[in-house]
């Protein structure tokens, strides 16, 4: 089976850390193999560029297998330049500046090989976190910890076909919604995907059974935890048992977010709540069953296995449980909906042949619009992919309407 190839596109480190900026600059292209399928690029690119890259995967891939380190090629040299110039990196010495083009090409190398072995549509590339180790991602980005069991919580019953409820629908896109906020959050450098996850449950609730747009404090969750975690992790149940205890959130305009953590710097009690909630419950690990849940009441959060969004540039990710363990999760968002892809390409010597649509999830990441399809990405559907099923939460706001909420369609 030919797969696309590596894509050049669009970070972050412990020792000794690459300095960072928000201001990311012009985008880098994608390059694409020729095959008997074709993708249009998504900016130009000079030819010199779409060579270099071509051929810089096959020749990395060699030198790490050969283990051989020698003088670092110049096609090497390049795209590391363009990417330091896209992402405004600068490294403390020469030492830090050498071991960082080391973990680059190792990862261009490994984001070949997801490409190769991803059953989607997935393209995987350079990205913001192309000069990090996966332990360092991992780090920065992941939870510190998972928990054995969610606060020994039991997963809500009775929800389903049998308890009255519709069966959902084809697609379902909660972006599309009225009052829904649809940018994305950066969480830069503290791990608070956790209450990202749980401020966007929060607002998107409200917008959909309140009619009204409200940003609450992602900060106020940071500073008030009652773990102490703030920045280097924490948990979706953690961020509604303080918004429990403090009858709410603030607004973010009121509390915003620094991105930084100190002890005994909660300020929730000096600000009027904008939002609260009743309780929260953890949904059944059947995704049918969430996809229905999530279709009549709105976005829920889950936790998943972030490995290879480390390199995720655009499209639907089909995972193995080898590239993707399920049992093994990191990481919080919000998932937005659900659809599939109108058609796919099988790839073969003789030609392309259409295939079956490939059913995915929506989910809304907290790096920022920069990363992958505009800040949000696309898993697949039905086979439990990167553990999506593990911990499926959500808050609840007050007694169920009795008017009917429906969820715009996917495109």
């Amino acid at each position: 089976m030919v797969k696309h190839s590596l894509t050049s596109a669009g970070v972050d480190s412990q020792q000794a850390p690459p300095s960072r900026s928000s201001s990311l600059g012009p985008a880098l292209p994608v390059i694409v193999t020729p095959g008997p399928t074709t993708m249009a690029p998504p900016a130009p690119l000079s030819c010199l560029l779409a060579l270099l890259v071509a051929g810089l995967v096959l020749s990395i891939q060699t030198s790490l297998m050969a283990q051989a380190p020698g003088p670092l090629p110049q096609e090497l040299k390049e795209v590391f330049t363009r990417f330091q110039v896209r992402y405004n990196r600068s490294y403390a010495n020469p030492a830090e500046l050498a071991r960082r083009v080391d973990i680059f090409a190792r990862n261009l190398a490994r984001a070949q090989q997801l490409q190769d072995k991803d059953l989607g549509t997935a393209e995987f590339g350079v990205t913001p976190f192309s000069d990090l180790t996966e332990e360092e991602f991992g780090q920065m980005y992941g939870h510190q910890q998972v928990p054995a069991t969610a606060l020994h919580m039991s997963r809500q019953v009775g929800f389903g076909p049998e308890a009255g409820e519709k069966l959902p629908p084809s697609t379902c896109d909660w972006r599309k919604q009225e009052y829904i906020i649809k940018s994305v959050r950066d969480q830069k450098n503290c791990n608070c995907c956790w209450a990202i996850a749980a401020a966007g449950n929060v607002e998107a609730l409200w917008a959909i059974e309140q009619r009204t747009s409200v940003e609450v404090s992602v900060q106020q969750l940071v500073d008030c935890d009652r773990c102490g975690g703030g920045c280097t992790g924490g948990f979706v149940w953690d961020a509604f048992m303080t918004v429990l205890n403090y009858s709410g959130l603030a607004s973010e305009k009121k509390y915003p977010f620094k991105g930084t953590f100190k002890p005994h710097q909660c300020r929730a009690n000096n600000f009027k709540k904008v939002a609260w909630i009743r309780d929260f419950i953890m949904l059944q690990d059947n995704e049918q069953l969430i996809a229905q849940y999530l279709a009549i009441h709105g976005p829920i959060t889950v936790t998943i296995n972030s490995k290879l969004l480390q390199q995720y540039r655009k499209g639907v990710i089909k995972p193995t449980p080898d590239t993707c363990d399920p049992r093994f999760v990191n990481h919080s968002v919000l998932l937005m909906g659900f659809g599939q892809t109108k058609r796919t390409w099988t790839e073969t010597r003789q030609g392309g042949t259409q295939g079956r649509p490939i059913p995915y999830w929506i989910l809304k990441n907290s790096w920022g619009p920069n990363w992958g399809e505009e800040g949000y990405f696309r898993l697949h559907r039905g086979s439990n992919a990167c553990g999506i099923t593990k911990y499926p939460f959500t808050a609840r706001l007050g007694k169920s309407t009795v008017r009917p909420v429906h969820c715009p369609p996917a495109s």
